[in-house]
């Protein structure tokens, strides 16, 4: 496609108006496609957490760490947390995936014209993944503070409601909110990772194809693509977010010392070091590039049963917004 002149009028471009149902059907299948990868995922994220907050555990394998906990606490100290897992992102997969497809819609918008929308599509995915993911984590973070204390703190409580129930009475909402900030600190990246990144493996890959060859891709394909494009971007959302995780969990568990929390975060980020920052990096990258393509996947799939429309895409390779 020949390049637009300076001089050259700006094309117009059609921004679907997408509905109250659509938004709810976007929702929906944001919130099944995280609670079940979330869920599915919740005996790794147990060793992880373990990782990043036992010393003993530190310098142990995602393998060696499972054989650790199995052996001293029984197989079903693998599904710990499971509960405030699967209800936690319930709530907030549907909250980030309805709210990136809005706001992604909404910078478009903004941006005014197709060459506009192209231009500055990384800010519009960067923009849109932040945004998207500060309110999702507005719902998350009482549910991740739940699962933490489970997981770190064997004999906190038996399960969801009395986790939930015994972290509020004990310490209330500032207890229930005390990781928002580091939460706020590592989902952002993530988010940030998770979508920049799989927009930019789509377009990379179209990029090289013919117009012919994307409308005849088999489903194969497609699905090769996709998956593909998930496990990099699952990739790049757990080292962008490593060192906010470990944080989180260290906050969660109650370490750190008194003041505010950039205070909290600086002296803790301090005794860590660099290289305790990104314990447990290896497990975590395994268990997210998994996660992310998986809830790619799922999203697509139960977008489609349900006959939500597709989402905007503002690709580079046709120079044009996409519906």
């Amino acid at each position: 496609m020949a390049e637009t002149t300076k001089d050259a009028p700006r094309l117009p471009f059609h921004v679907p108006q997408f509905t109250s149902k659509d938004y709810t059907s976007f929702f929906f299948a944001g919130a099944i496609c995280c609670t079940l990868t979330h869920g599915g995922m919740t005996p790794i994220d147990v060793v992880k957490t373990r990782i990043q907050v036992d010393p003993a555990m530190a310098r142990m394998s995602l393998l060696s760490g499972g054989r650790r906990i199995v052996a001293q606490e029984g197989p079903a100290a693998l599904l710990t947390g499971f509960g405030p897992t699967a209800v936690g992102y319930l709530v907030q997969g549907g909250a980030k995936f309805a709210g990136y497809e809005f706001w992604k819609k909404t910078f478009v918008e903004i941006a005014g014209d197709q060459e506009s929308a192209v231009k500055y599509r990384t800010a519009i995915y960067l923009g849109a993944s932040s945004v998207a993911e500060f309110f999702a984590d507005i719902l998350l973070t009482p549910l991740e503070a739940t699962r933490i204390r489970l997981v770190s703190q064997r004999g906190y409580a038996t399960g969801l409601m009395t986790g939930f129930a015994r972290l509020a009475r004990e310490e209330g909402v500032a207890g229930l909110y005390a990781g928002f900030l580091p939460i706020l600190c590592k989902q952002i990246p993530y988010a940030i990772g998770q979508f920049t990144v799989n927009e930019f493996c789509h377009e990379l890959a179209f990029r090289t194809m013919s117009e012919e060859t994307k409308r005849s891709l088999s489903g194969p394909a497609k699905f090769g693509i996709s998956l593909g494009s998930g496990i990099i971007a699952g990739f790049a959302a757990a080292i962008l977010s490593q060192p906010a995780d470990t944080l989180l969990s260290q906050i969660n568990k109650g370490h750190g010392p008194q003041g505010s929390m950039p205070h909290r975060l600086r002296v803790l980020a301090q005794q860590a070091g660099f290289r305790g920052l990104f314990a447990g990096l290896g497990p975590r990258m395994i268990m997210t590039a998994g996660l992310v393509s998986g809830q790619f996947l799922l999203y697509g799939a139960v977008k489609d049963a349900l006959g939500a429309p597709p989402g905007l895409e503002i690709h580079k390779e046709d120079s044009a917004v996409k519906t």
